[in-house]
């Protein structure tokens, strides 16, 4: 993003010059980070830049009362514990309660990451050569003799999977069929279903020997997905079903809000989810 939004802290001096002679006001500061970026350390510098350009719009005569940290917040409590750790010190010295800026943020992303579980479908698998799925300049060291697998599944980067073209996957696979604990796992990498060489969902991971036709879980995939399909190759959005929790469901139950025509979303599960006899909502309830 950061090739085509925003701009450097040194060329923020011209476009006040510009704002300036304009007589466009400048009210505040907005910065980005990735939810995909793992150092921690870029947050202090966003920071650390929002307050030497704050300092530079004293110069010019303008009065700044906004700083917006932005959004890439992930649906994970811990890292949005890491983050506020990282700069409630800093936004505490270089923007105080007494400076009158407020601090706003973006975390659409955090309140609807987990609300949406994706479940797609190995539609192709192909075994391939080991050192093909290595980055270059890395050391072969696994054994020849174990398979390398590579999956293809029913969804991909022109479908849900569009955030994974700006930004790296921030959430892991999960085989829904029960295998066993002592089960070997082999490398395998995930493709989306076009041919193209951009529609790789995993490069590289475990995941033990799967079949045509079994499911694969991903989990926080409520943001950057609905919204971002592609029309391309006629892809059609995945359906959609509706799931609760049992006390949820008993809760709404007691509070006498669940009509009939409400409750019958709740009773489409998907063909990947197979619940036993004793876990199934009553129709009676």
């Amino acid at each position: 993003m950061n090739m085509k939004f925003g701009t450097t802290l040194k060329n923020c001096r011209h476009l006040m010059e510009c704002a300036k002679e304009l007589g466009v006001q400048i009210v505040g500061v907005k910065f980005h980070v990735s939810g995909s970026c793992k150092d921690l350390q870029t947050y202090i510098h966003a920071i650390s830049d929002a307050r030497c350009v704050f300092d530079m719009a004293e110069e010019f005569g303008f009065k700044m009362n906004m700083l917006d940290i932005g959004g890439g917040f992930t649906g994970s409590e811990l890292q949005l514990e890491e983050v506020n750790h990282v700069i409630r010190p800093l936004l505490d010295v270089y923007f105080p309660k007494e400076s009158g800026v407020n601090v706003i943020a973006e975390p659409g992303c955090y309140y609807v990451s987990s609300a949406f579980t994706l479940a797609v479908n190995v539609i192709a698998k192909k075994t391939v050569e080991y050192d093909k799925l290595l980055p270059s300049g890395v050391e072969q060291t696994r054994n020849d003799d174990e398979p390398v697998f590579t999956y293809y599944i029913n969804d991909g980067v022109y479908g849900s999977f569009a955030s994974k073209l700006s930004e790296k996957l921030n959430t892991i696979p999960e085989v829904h069929k029960k295998y066993k604990e002592d089960e070997p796992l082999f490398v395998s990498s995930l493709w989306g279903p076009s041919c193209d060489e951009l529609d790789q969902i995993v490069e590289n991971c475990l995941l033990p020997e799967l079949s045509v036709g079994d499911w694969l879980i991903f989990d926080n995939m409520g943001s950057g997905t609905l919204g971002e399909q592609s029309t391309f190759n006629d892809y059609q959005r995945p359906l959609i079903y509706y799931m609760m929790s049992f006390s949820d469901w008993d809760e709404m139950q007691d509070a006498g809000i669940a009509s009939d025509t409400l409750m019958k979303n709740f009773f489409f599960v998907p063909s990947c989810i197979q619940l036993s006899p004793e876990e199934r909502f009553s129709t009676a309830a």
